[in-house]
């Protein structure tokens, strides 16, 4: 019976493990302010320690929680439209580590998303780090995401102010705008630094170049269409 319980226990603690692995790791302090400065000694110590040692850090140095801010912990500007004269009519701006230092180890963020009237696009894309939850303030949203294989379902719907949506972590997803004015929405992402991975650009736009033959074959195109997909310019609305 002991034998059980032991086997049970491992289960549930290799159970705990792994979703604990799955998302941003749980502070063990108040808080953690990151150091974004690569030209203070201190960094510069720790990175020269650490790679003697080829050891690795899974985000941002911290410092002493003694020498925080008031500015660590602050943004301003989400007030402020994007700008969307770009040829994907959107304009995507992030609150994220980079912008908070303060939000090193907490698990997550915050992003404005403006579009432009009808066509305003945010394309196809994924965040490899973080589940999105989204609230349209303005405007007409169509957005959706797609289920992994075999199936790939499209999930979509038609969203409008004050309705909110969820991506799932992963999952391809897009917003689109078929108003006929200007469309504003925030999105919070469970992750301090989600990352983006917007597909056409990666797969058409990488560096260097994915061979040809590989996307003619995957995407079933002429290699001349795949050749003239790679030299146009791709967007970054991020």
């Amino acid at each position: 019976m002991k034998g059980v319980y032991f086997l049970v226990a491992f289960v549930l603690f290799a159970l705990a493990s792994t979703l604990a692995s799955a998302s941003d790791p749980s502070p063990l302090q108040d808080f953690c302010v990151a150091i974004n400065d690569t030209n203070n000694t201190y960094t510069k110590y720790r990175m020269f320690f650490l790679s003697i040692y080829a050891v690795f850090v899974n985000g941002k140095f911290c410092k002493d929680p003694k020498l925080a801010t008031p500015m660590d912990f602050f943004f301003s500007g989400l007030n402020i439209p994007g700008n969307t004269s770009n040829q994907l009519g959107s304009k995507v701006t992030p609150v994220n580590v980079a912008q908070i230092l303060g939000l090193n180890t907490l698990g997550i963020s915050l992003a404005r998303l403006d579009f432009a009237p009808y066509g305003g696009l945010n394309p196809p894309h994924t965040h490899p780090r973080a589940t999105e939850i989204l609230v349209v303030v303005e405007g007409t949203l169509l957005v959706g995401f797609v289920t992994s294989n075999p199936d790939n379902r499209l999930i979509t719907k038609v969203l409008y102010p004050g309705d909110v949506f969820v991506f799932p972590i992963g999952l391809i997803h897009f917003q689109f705008n078929v108003g006929n004015t200007n469309a504003v929405a925030f999105a919070a992402l469970s992750s301090q630094n989600p990352g983006v991975i917007t597909i056409a650009n990666a797969v058409f736009g990488s560096n260097p170049a994915i061979n040809p033959d590989v996307l003619a074959k995957a995407f079933q195109l002429d290699k001349n269409i795949v050749n003239q997909l790679q030299h146009q310019f791709w967007w970054d609305n991020n």
